[in-house]
C-alpha cells in the first residue's frame, strides 16, 4: 500500500469522524441551552471564612452577577489536598483572567480551616479565591461532604451512593439578580467536571488518550511531587 493510499484511508476515516464531531457539537449546544433554562432556586447568603475574616457567598461574586464555585476536596483533617482537585485547580487562575469580561467570577470552597487552605495555596502558588465552609452547612447542602450519620441519605451526582464519609468534588453555579437575591442554577459532579480540565481535553486528542488502563488517576501527582 502506497503512502497515498494510506493518506486516502486516513482522510475517509477522518471525514466520517468529523460528521460525528459536528453532531456532538450541535448536541452540546442544545444541552447548554437546556442547562441555562433550568429553574433558578433561591439560596441563602452562606457565611464562609476567608484569609481576612468572614466572607459571604454574595462577596464571592466580586460585583458580577454569575459565580462558579468549585467544591475542592480538602476536609478538616486532610494532610494534603486531593490530587485530582489540585489537577483541576491548576487551570483556574488562567480562566479567571477572562471570566470577569463575561460578568462572572470563580472561587473554591473546602471544609478545611482557612489556615490549612492558605498553606496549600502558598505551596501550589494559586491565586483564585478559596474560602472555608468549616462552620457552614454549604458543603452538605450541595452534597459534596458526608458524615457517618448520613447513612441512607448519601446522594452524590443525583443518585444514591454506597456508604461514604468525607469529601467529593463538584461544581455549582450561582446567579445574583439586581435586587441582590442569590440563586442556585446548576451543579455537576464526577465526569461532569471534565470540561474544566483543559489538560485532559488535550490528552484526549493524543494517540494514547488517557491511557489509564482501569487504574483511574493512579499516575497523577501533585505538581511538586512529580519526579524529574
Amino acid at each position: 500500500m502506497t503512502d497515498a493510499d494510506v493518506r486516502g484511508r486516513w482522510r475517509a476515516a477522518r471525514m466520517t469522524l468529523l460528521a460525528k464531531e459536528k453532531a456532538l457539537t450541535r448536541l452540546r449546544d442544545e444541552v447548554a441551552a437546556e442547562r441555562r433554562a433550568l429553574p433558578r432556586v433561591p439560596v441563602e447568603n452562606y457565611v464562609f471564612e476567608g484569609p481576612l475574616g468572614q466572607v459571604m457567598l454574595s462577596d464571592l461574586f466580586a460585583g458580577k452577577s454569575q459565580l462558579l464555585i468549585y467544591h475542592f476536596m480538602l476536609g478538616p483533617a486532610a494532610e494534603n489536598p486531593c490530587k485530582s482537585c489540585s489537577f483541576w485547580a491548576e487551570h483556574f487562575d488562567s480562566i479567571r483572567v477572562h471570566l470577569p469580561h463575561r460578568d462572572a467570577e470563580l472561587a473554591a470552597v473546602s471544609r478545611a480551616p482557612i489556615a490549612k487552605i492558605e498553606q496549600v495555596r502558598a505551596r501550589m502558588g494559586w491565586r483564585f479565591p478559596w474560602v472555608s465552609s468549616c462552620d457552614s452547612p454549604f458543603n452538605f447542602d450541595f452534597r459534596v461532604s458526608f458524615t457517618h450519620e448520613q447513612e441512607g441519605q448519601k446522594l452524590y451526582n443525583f443518585d444514591a451512593q454506597s456508604a461514604f464519609e468525607g469529601e467529593l468534588p463538584g461544581l455549582s453555579v450561582f446567579a445574583r439578580d439586581p435586587s441582590g437575591q442569590l440563586f442556585h442554577t446548576y451543579s455537576t459532579y464526577s465526569r461532569g467536571l471534565d470540561a474544566l480540565n483543559g489538560t485532559y481535553q488535550l490528552i484526549d486528542l493524543l494517540p494514547k488518550g488517557r491511557n489509564e488502563g482501569g487504574k483511574g488517576m493512579a499516575w497523577l501527582r501533585h505538581k511538586d511531587r512529580y519526579q524529574a
